[in-house]
């Protein structure tokens, strides 16, 4: 048996362990850790590791499950709303930072074709390290998160007519036999077949794999939609990864997702770890040794263009200045795409070798650079607000067509000075709850959001929003914010929150703030820098949870509606707690109903009483309990009367003294086998 892979294998796992322990005592990204990884393990440095094929094999399966996550996360909806970062944002970004490289590949002497390839290899970003970097952070749903998914989405479908160009670039006619209408054809199938399965294909599947109860059984059908809808986008001419993101989206539209999620995470986390590696050992020490500061320029100088390039795009579609430069940053490296299309340019003759090193080094120190670099990115884009005060660039390219920069700039009725009002910023769903729930109660409201497409249908509607970014004093000034009596900060970004929050509380020091968090550990920031009360999802889910226990136990609404008062007054440290005052704040059916207990017995297929109803039989008055509910399959029956007809499979849910209940089940399974069980072990009350 050979075990050179398995030895490589293990040989990466240790050197990742020390690096990365030493990298996280430092506070450097785990990624930087698996790219040092790769690079000293590789053939240019130690050596060690002989399989470097079966290696990137492994890598592949990681960015196949990144993306397949990322889709789960989403839905079909979901992509559907973002489909103008993807088409428009995603077009824009790969011919604008194309034509940029280009024209400086000239510049620096090199070929016509050479360098509209090198435009290819540049324009393409890094999904797995986007996508994880915005997982870890919390980052995916912000407004640069979505914009940032869209062109990377994009990115993944242009790698195809790049590649299949790329012979023509060189010279020689392309052995693809596909034309462009079939070529449009397959992906049109492809989306159909997503959208059948989605709908109504996955759904019916996984009920009947879940009734099985087998995790084995699930977690492999899992894994074969996962790889199996890989190969067919493969074998269509599209990339494995966007296949593995479509499967995602088919898993997105059952109930089963966050099981799906929570099978494959630990299998996407060992893998994907192996494409940082793979990365890290393509690069020739020597070489970049030899010309480091040509090559380090040179990244700066791809980042550079990247940025402007990602971040034009962003103000044309019309986002605030923080935005743009947000997402300009965060796309500003090179993708892993590139090194699949690099190799073909070497395979036609279109770098040579030194350009082809060249590329490597400068694509993995964008790489490298990242974490540092989309961190940066928010400082950066903060001191270019403070220093910005033009109104077009701190809002966007239509925010004098879509909003207001001052209170007298509002048209009509709008000129009037607003008092004692409510600001929301944020649009999404709690948005919209807030000002319907403001509409219906006659307070006057203003909204400022965001995305110019939603400004402009609500606009339509009637609604009060405006264009803005609330980050900046300016914005937050043409709501009138002095004057405003709340303020409901409900977007995902919670580096924005923490900034409006910050600058609404030093320009109305008596204005209430209300700021809603996706995390726990938001509280205390946001509390700090000024919000009166923070609402964290993740513990309002807790608490609906614990309040719908409770009700299973019988417990009262008034009790329920005390404890969970008590929870949010106390600012939810009650459920940070090792432990509660049992005297005060349990509760339990034995203090609710004394002497009483509920628990439900099944009627065997067989039993006497199928057919017969709830008065025939007289639980009330022969065994002295009552029954509370039945379910039958599916449905549930509540409050059951004494016409309520019995069936074999129903599950009766009963009340009574635990000495009935207990009469009871002997009663029904002498009924059923004809054999008495042992005497109850209580005595008569």
């Amino acid at each position: 048996m050979d075990l050179t892979l398995f030895t490589d294998v293990e040989i990466i796992f240790g050197l990742s362990i020390l690096i990365l322990l030493l990298f996280h005592k430092v506070r450097l990204s785990p990624i930087l850790g698996f790219l040092v990884t790769g690079i000293v393990a590789g053939p240019y440095v130690l050596g060690i590791i002989r399989e470097v094929e079966q290696v990137e094999v492994l890598s592949e399966i990681g960015i196949i499950l990144l993306l397949f996550t990322i889709g789960v996360e989403m839905s079909i909806k979901e992509l559907w709303d973002i489909k103008r970062f993807v088409l428009v944002g995603g077009g824009l970004q790969v011919a604008i930072t194309t034509v940029l490289v280009y024209y400086i590949s000239l510049y620096i002497g090199s070929s016509p074709n050479t360098a509209l390839f090198l435009g290819f290899l540049v324009s393409l970003s890094s999904t797995a390290i986007v996508l994880k970097l915005f997982q870890e952070k919390g980052e995916t749903y912000t407004t640069y998160g979505k914009i940032s998914l869209g062109v990377l989405i994009f990115q993944d479908i242009v790698i195809v007519p790049m590649i299949l160009l790329t012979p023509i670039l060189a010279g020689v006619p392309s052995t693809s036999g596909d034309s462009s209408v079939t070529f449009l054809l397959k992906g049109l199938g492809i989306m159909l077949f997503v959208i059948i399965n989605a709908r109504w294909v996955m759904p019916a599947l996984l009920f009947r794999i879940t009734k099985t109860k087998s995790r084995e059984l699930f977690l492999l059908t899992i894994i074969f939609t996962v790889f199996g809808t890989a190969w067919l986008t493969s074998r269509a001419g599209l990339s494995l990864a966007l296949g593995a993101f479509l499967a995602g989206l088919i898993i997105s539209e059952s109930e089963y997702s966050h099981q799906a999620v929570g099978n494959m995470m630990p299998f996407k986390d060992v893998f994907i770890s192996f494409f940082f590696v793979s990365i890290g050992m393509l690069m020739n020490v020597s070489f970049f040794l030899e010309n480091v500061m040509i090559l380090l320029a040179l990244a700066a100088l791809v980042i550079i263009v990247k940025s402007m390039a990602a971040g034009l795009v962003t103000f044309i579609l019309g986002y605030p200045l923080r935005t743009t430069i947000i997402t300009g940053l965060t796309l500003a490296q090179v993708g892993e795409f590139s090194f699949v299309l690099s190799n073909f340019g070497m395979s036609y003759g279109l770098l040579d070798e030194g350009l082809y090193q060249s590329f490597l080094s400068v694509s993995i120190l964008t790489m490298a650079a990242t974490p540092f670099v989309m961190n940066f990115s928010h400082k950066f884009s903060r001191k270019v607000l403070n220093m910005t005060k033009n109104p077009i660039l701190i809002n966007g390219l239509y925010a004098k067509s879509m909003g207001i920069y001052s209170a007298d700039e509002m048209p009509g009725d709008e000129n009037k000075e607003m008092h004692d009002h409510l600001i929301i910023v944020g649009y999404g769903f709690n948005g919209k709850t807030v000002s319907n729930a403001a509409k219906t109660a006659g307070i006057s409201y203003v909204i400022i959001e965001t995305n110019p497409e939603t400004v402009r249908n609500e606009r339509k509607k009637g609604e009060r929003i405006y264009y803005g970014d609330a980050t900046h004093e300016v914005v937050l000034d043409s709501a009138n914010i002095k004057s405003a009596r709340v303020l409901v900060v409900g977007i995902s970004d919670f580096i924005a929150t923490r900034a409006i929050t910050d600058i609404a509380r030093r320009m109305n020091p008596k204005i209430y703030i209300i700021a809603r968090t996706r995390y726990m550990r938001e509280v205390k920031t946001l509390s700090q820098l000024g919000a009166d009360e923070v609402i964290p999802e993740e513990y309002e889910t807790s608490v609906e949870i614990f309040s719908r226990l409770l009700k299973k136990y019988l417990v009262s609404d008034e009790k329920i509606h005390a404890f969970t008062k008590e929870i949010r007054a106390n600012g939810y440290s009650m459920l940070r707690r090792h432990s509660i005052d049992a005297k005060k704040d349990t509760f339990s059916l034995k203090d609710e109903l004394p002497g009483l207990d509920v628990t439900s017995f099944k009627i065997e297929e067989g039993s006497s009483i199928h057919g017969s109803t709830l008065k025939d039989i007289d639980l009330r008055n022969i065994h002295g309990t009552t029954v509370l509910a039945i379910r039958r399959g599916e449905q549930i029956i509540e409050n059951p009367t004494g016409n309520t007809q019995l069936l074999s499979g129903d599950m009766l849910t009963v009340l009574g003294k635990p000495e009935k209940l207990c009469q009871l089940r002997n009663f029904l399974e002498a009924d059923f086998s004809g054999i008495l069980s042992e005497n109850c072990p209580y005595e008569e009350a």
